[in-house]
């Protein structure tokens, strides 16, 4: 799912675990100890500049000296932001961040009664082409790094302490890309991410979400991985959901809901299914009754989703009533759900739609 990186090209600090930063450290002739010490300042404390930082002893600020920079063996490049953009409620808060080949990607930090979420990407651009996603419109560009994945939760969390909140409670990988396609690099990023000495972020409180890459999700369960699951359907039939989620057309409705329940019988964790409410075309009762019909025997929560809008998609967002009535439907049947507030869509914060107002607004031709 993703090809082996260059062993010798220099490394983002960000890009290492806490077993990798220890073997570059130890075999430089340093301790266990400065390891440590280096992974707290880079994950703890989010420093963004080394030289000099008061917690570095001088044998540790020598190896920085040495080995940390634009030409050498490491380096620290934390994105740029691009636009930071805030919901009139002050419940939302966007950020397009620009990485350093150019490229950007986005972040949105999520506020709710007693918490705040991280909703991060994992590519720039995205190759599964889901019609009513901005991300899906734009089409795939490459993956991001495991530091460019961590980097999102660092800018989340130095912006919460700017304004005195405590910090993320919760991430989910929702934002642009699929992260399955991208599994190397995104399950080395959230161990960074969970390492309690760090950015301290449970496996409890994370969630992979899909839109239906069959060997990723067989490949989660056979590893046992602790994060929680969410897959995108959005439609109860192969016909209706090959017309949203083009990726269906690759691996089936039946293939997919063939490896939720090797999921969940290898792992004992429930499922949490995705399904964006679009009017008049996958919100009536039937469909509801067949969602039902085919999570069958499986340890479900379905989390309805009234769709964010985007310029390249006419439907639009199902009324609440509707969504209730499909959502009494899944209840008749026995499977708990949740209609999803809607957030930030002032700020356009549906996944990739920022990126690509920002394109438009930048378009030699002008055309917005």
């Amino acid at each position: 799912m993703t090809s082996a990186a260059d062993p010798a090209a220099p490394r983002s600090l960000h890009d290492l675990t806490l077993a990798e930063l220890q073997r570059a450290l130890v075999g430089a002739g340093l301790s266990p100890t400065h390891a440590r010490t280096l992974w707290r300042t880079l994950h703890h404390h989010l420093a963004t500049e080394l030289a000099g930082h008061p917690d570095l002893l001088p044998p540790l600020q020598r190896w920085v000296a040495e080995h940390v920079g634009a030409d050498r063996r490491y380096f620290t490049h934390p994105p740029t932001v691009a636009a930071d953009l805030a919901s009139t409620d002050g419940l939302t808060r966007k950020f397009l961040l620009q990485l350093a080949d150019g490229q950007t990607i986005e972040t949105v930090v999520m506020g709710f009664k007693g918490r705040h979420t991280a909703c991060l990407s994992t590519q720039a651009g995205c190759a599964m082409g889901c019609v009513f996603c901005a991300t899906g419109q734009m089409g795939f560009v490459r993956h991001l790094r495991p530091g460019e994945i961590v980097a999102q939760v660092r800018h989340a969390q130095l912006a919460l302490r700017e304004t005195g909140h405590p910090g993320l409670r919760n991430l989910v990988l929702m934002g642009m890309g699929e992260p399955l396609h991208n599994y190397d690099a995104v399950l080395t990023a959230l161990e960074i991410i969970s390492e309690r000495s760090g950015l301290n972020l449970g496996p409890s409180r994370i969630t992979i979400s899909t839109v239906g890459v069959v060997p990723g999700i067989l490949r989660l369960a056979a590893e046992q991985r602790p994060y929680h699951l969410a897959v995108s359907l959005h439609g109860a039939t192969e016909e209706e959901r090959s017309a949203l989620v083009p990726a269906s057309r690759r691996w089936p409705l039946a293939d997919l809901m063939a490896a939720c329940r090797t999921y969940c019988a290898q792992t004992g964790r429930r499922i949490f299914f995705e399904w964006t409410l679009i009017a008049g075309q996958n919100d009536s009762p039937a469909q509801a009754e067949r969602l039902g019909q085919l999570l069958t025997g499986l340890a479900a929560h379905v989390n309805l989703i009234p769709l964010n809008p985007t310029g390249g998609f006419a439907g639009t967002a199902t009324q609440l009533d509707a969504a209730k009535a499909f959502q009494q439907v899944l209840k008749q049947a026995g499977f708990p759900s949740t209609i999803r507030q809607r957030r930030g869509i002032d700020v356009a914060a549906g996944c990739g739609q920022l990126r690509a107002e920002k394109a438009r607004e930048t378009s030699p031709s002008g055309v917005k």
